[in-house]
């Protein structure tokens, strides 16, 4: 409607030119495009999505957003996630204080950058004391060092993993003078297990931070004339702080983007960028029996995550099978796309088929698929969709 009203504002200012401008051939190819858009559009898109509904307004395709914690199993909502893993790794350090420190160095810093850096630096003291035991030097820290300060100190976690491997804090007077720093010292016990200490560096070059899984938070549903409409919560529309300023500048551009024509690829361009604002996506599948099975995802995650999260449902999961967009589209499980590339967000129905050519081998060697397409544990928890 935009660009349609735009063409007509330009057709009654500008006068014709001799020969067809850029613009003359831009407003040419806008007036093919529009009425066959307008067509698809009206028909294609089956999979509608209402806006983010008011609690209590009409039911919901899923409460929220949810994720499980990986150090206890607890299902946190997204505003938990954070603070609770961080108190799980802190109520690790009473059994394991070397993986809690790791876990915290990784975790509670989020620049990646100054976490490698601080890492490899305490790799280099303990690479050291490994290659020269004998030499009492390596074996005292200083505190007050400026690489210590620089790298380490600034990371959280760092002294609770130099006193899990059995540093200890001392106070040493400096020569010459009449004051005392203050030292890590390496404790004799542990200095008499060099393995231990190699094994700890290993473990923290090899730490990640702990991430809160996100919970699919599988549902079935029998078949239901609504399974192409989604009601979302919030936080599926939820956007980051970058994401907001990218929005407000979006809207800065709309008043010059309505003042030109776009072509199809202009606006197909335009149309995927605004599928990348989406954090999570809300996936159905259609099942041959009509029963829908429903799951949630990163809008980043690949279609492959969508094939093993069906597979894993299926009462016959070596069967190939097939997905298929809306609009007809085969996804591949081979293909490296991810779901907002493919146009399903923030939500989508897909429908599901055998491979054909495997089961007519099937029947033809006298056997018979199960009836029942899905595991029978999840038949018990059956829905209706409403």
């Amino acid at each position: 409607m935009a660009a349609a009203a735009a063409l007509a504002r330009l057709e009654q200012k500008q006068p014709r030119a001799r020969g067809p401008s850029s613009q003359d051939l831009m407003r040419n190819q806008v007036k093919k495009e529009l009425p066959a858009e307008a067509t698809v559009s009206g028909s294609s898109r089956t999979d509608m999505v209402s806006e983010p509904k008011e609690e209590g307004s009409t039911p919901l395709a899923v409460p929220g957003v949810y994720f499980t914690c990986p150090l206890t199993g607890d299902v946190l909502r997204k505003d938990q996630r954070d603070t609770r893993i961080k108190e799980a790794i802190l109520s690790h350090f009473s059994t394991d204080p070397v993986a809690a420190s790791i876990m915290k160095i990784h975790t509670f810093n989020k620049d990646r950058d100054r976490v490698k850096l601080g890492v490899d630096t305490i790799a280099k003291y303990l690479d050291n004391i490994h290659l020269h035991p004998e030499e009492e030097k390596y074996r005292k820290i200083k505190l007050q060092n400026k690489v210590f300060q620089e790298r380490i100190n600034c990371l959280e976690g760092a002294h609770e993993f130099f006193e899990a491997i059995g540093f200890q804090k001392t106070l040493l007077p400096v020569p010459d003078q009449e004051v005392s720093e203050e030292f890590y010292v390496l404790s004799e016990a542990a200095l008499a297990q060099p393995e231990s200490l190699e094994r700890h560096k290993e473990q923290l070059l090899s730490g990640e931070p702990v991430r809160a899984a996100l919970n699919r938070q599988r549902r079935v549903f029998r078949p239901s004339p609504m399974a192409s409409q989604f009601d979302l919560p919030s936080d599926f529309f939820n956007l980051s702080a970058e994401e907001a300023k990218r929005e407000q500048k979006l809207r800065s551009e709309a008043v010059e983007r309505l003042s030109m024509l776009r072509t199809k690829a202009m606006r197909e361009k335009e149309e995927q960028r605004e599928m990348r604002k989406y954090t999570y996506t809300l996936l159905r599948v259609r099942l041959p029996d009509g029963c829908l099975l429903q799951g949630t995802f990163y809008a980043r995650e690949r279609v492959a995550a969508l094939y093993s999260f069906v597979r894993e449902a299926l009462q016959n999961d070596w069967l190939p099978f097939e997905l298929l967009a809306s609009c007809g589209q085969k996804l591949s499980e081979d293909e490296n796309l991810a779901f907002n590339e493919c146009g399903l967000v923030p939500s989508a129905l897909l429908t599901f088929s055998w491979d054909m050519a495997v089961l007519e081998d099937i029947k033809a060697a006298g056997a018979k698929p199960d009836s029942s397409i899905l595991k029978p544990e999840l038949l018990l928890t059956i829905e209706k969709l409403s």
